[in-house]
């Protein structure tokens, strides 16, 4: 049944306006305009910073007319693909900020030992920068979950809500992250 209701959609003219904007870029703009608010509204629901939300939907539509080319017809809505580029985006921006957020942490260890006296503070930026490499090997799912739950401190809801996921796979993520940087760590200390 739910099948059949999908193939009653008629998508022959979003797939014409697509055809239109891969022989002409400058016709990106009709793609752009039937998309932007609901591409802005999904991310701004994820990342609850207008700003953000703005930078972040801008690189989804750019991201879009520069993969636009490679683009295939596959019986959804152009908007699902939309989707997929602004959730990888967003994702990828927290990796960004929580890298950032790590290099800061060890960048005061390192300044709070200027005198070379104390290397407790080099030992944990050691320890950050380690932790920070096992953390981007993990499985991509997983290591995106690690880093919003600890890096930027969300709770299972908010990253659950922010993955588009359960929070009982969430938890089921975060296990198995943790669990394979403890075999890690374990590895790398010997």
């Amino acid at each position: 049944m739910r099948a059949a209701a999908k193939t009653d959609v008629d998508y022959s003219a979003e797939r014409a306006l697509i055809k239109a904007a891969q022989l002409d870029r400058s016709r990106f703009a009709d793609l752009y305009e039937s998309n932007f608010e609901r591409v802005y509204a999904y991310v701004v629901r994820r990342v609850r910073d207008r700003d953000e939300a703005q930078d972040i939907t801008a690189d989804v539509f750019h991201l879009a007319l520069k993969s636009l080319p490679r683009f295939e017809w596959r019986g959804f809505p152009f908007a699902a693909w939309l989707f997929r580029i602004a959730a990888n985006e967003i994702a990828d921006r927290f990796k960004r900020i929580a890298r950032r957020r790590v290099q800061e942490r060890v960048y005061s260890f390192q300044e709070s030992d200027a005198g070379g006296e104390d290397v407790s503070g080099i030992d944990e930026a050691e320890r950050w920068g380690r932790l920070f490499g096992l953390v981007k090997r993990l499985p991509r799912d997983q290591s995106r979950v690690i880093v919003m739950r600890f890096a930027e401190q969300k709770s299972i809801r908010e990253i659950a809500t922010a993955l588009g996921r359960s929070e009982g796979s969430i938890k089921q993520l975060q296990f198995r992250g943790l669990q394979n940087l403890r075999v890690r760590m374990g590895d790398t200390n010997g």
